[in-house]
């Protein structure tokens, strides 16, 4: 089986079990430094040109890019989309539609019978063709499924995770004495402030406000 997948926490996830089903794996990602983590799960990583430019901030998380650098993500996918089996799609902004990854063009040059699965479906979809939560049948024999709520099939697990999740980030905010602490130049403490001593610390926030 061959397959395509992103490189942010549910492609890793997806890429390592893939490999561990014994799949020929690769892994696409605008952030050059994710090759390192998808070659670390034994698959290939597809890389794009980016003539220089900075596509990761520095909480580690994508940037927005240029269209130019998206065309040619598109192209590079839709190559590589004609050998897969399989491609998963996790691309997603807050607040904003997911990116568009896989085009109507790169599926209609799959082959029959292989399959997308849109994790990206509750934002718009990371292909052309995507419908969220409902399953899509291409002309040529493409299946496109974007399911929504995946969690909600795994609740113990999805409450392990999240609950994991918000332990991380209370230790973050609560010294080892039991005390309130706000580091803003934390890499996740201060990205996720919103308001902090009677300012409005978040830009996003802020806009709204201005607005």
């Amino acid at each position: 089986t061959d397959y395509r997948g992103g490189a942010g926490v549910a492609g890793l996830q997806a890429i390592a079990t893939a490999r561990r089903l014994g799949a020929v794996v690769e892994g696409f990602d605008i952030r050059a430094a994710a090759g390192e983590a998808v070659r670390s799960l034994g698959a290939t990583f597809l890389e794009v040109a980016l003539d220089g430019l900075q596509t990761e901030d520095a909480g580690g998380y994508a940037k927005e890019v240029t269209d130019e650098v998206m065309n040619r993500s598109r192209a590079l996918i839709a190559k590589a989309a004609q050998n897969a089996d399989c491609i998963i799609t996790s691309a997603q902004v807050p607040g904003r539609a997911a990116p568009l990854l896989v085009t109507a063009e790169a599926v209609a040059g799959m082959k029959p019978g292989s399959v997308i699965v849109d994790l990206a479906g509750a934002s718009g979809g990371n292909c052309a063709l995507t419908k969220p939560d409902e399953e899509v049948h291409h002309t040529n024999g493409v299946t496109i499924l974007a399911p929504l709520n995946l969690a909600a099939t795994i609740p113990t697990h999805a409450s392990q995770l999240y609950s994991r999740n918000v332990t991380a980030f209370l230790q973050l905010l609560i010294s080892e004495a039991g005390e309130l602490q706000i580091n803003l130049a934390d890499d996740v403490v201060g990205p996720t402030c919103v308001a902090h001593d009677g300012k409005v610390l978040h830009p996003r926030v802020a806009d709204v406000l201005r607005g």
